[in-house]
């Protein structure tokens, strides 16, 4: 990883899963908050790191070691502040 990137556990939940990884952020100045990712103009897709995806309906869960989340099913997405 790169010093002028950090990794951020977040949850990103979508109608039928709930998705928990790690993204890639900028350690300072512009895009470094979780929001700003998520507004990016153009993006389609947010990539995941060690991710865990729990399907909702059965409470099954699967570890991925990259997953890319189509931004418009995403209806909640939140720091995983442990």
């Amino acid at each position: 990883m790169a010093e002028d990137t950090r990794r951020e556990r977040v949850v990103l939940e979508t109608e039928r899963q709930r998705i928990v990884g790690d993204v890639m952020l900028p350690t300072e100045g512009f895009r470094t908050r979780l929001s700003d990712l998520l507004n990016s103009e153009g993006l389609r897709f947010i990539a995941l790191v060690d991710a865990e995806v729990t399907d909702h309906a059965t409470g099954d869960m699967t570890t991925h070691d990259f997953v890319a989340v189509a931004r418009d099913h995403v209806q909640v997405a939140y720091d995983d502040a442990v």
